[in-house]
């Protein structure tokens, strides 16, 4: 039945059924270039650390999106040890 109704809006509406149809493909294609560059096994026993462990490969392959950005397409790098300063008020009582 909901695929009847799924192929129904597609031939009705196809435009917005491609629409949503494109961000699912976007994050299956985002979940498959994770597993196949750390690994699909996660090791860890305990829900938190399953979690944190999950976080960890999606924060890296993020890093790796980034730095491969960087090099394709000749972005400067600049990264500065300057901390602006904090001007900082205390109201006594």
């Amino acid at each position: 039945m909901v695929w009847a109704k799924m192929y129904q809006y597609c031939k009705e509406k196809p435009q917005d059924f491609f629409e949503h149809y494109h961000k699912r493909s976007n994050v299956e294609t985002t979940f498959s270039m994770i597993k196949q560059k750390f690994g699909k096994d996660v090791m860890s026993r305990n829900f938190t650390s399953q979690t944190n462990e999950v976080l960890l490969k999606i924060f890296c392959h993020n890093l790796c999106c980034l730095i491969q950005e960087y090099f394709e397409n000749n972005l400067d790098r600049h990264y500065s040890t300057n901390q602006p300063e904090i001007k900082q008020t205390i109201r006594l009582g």
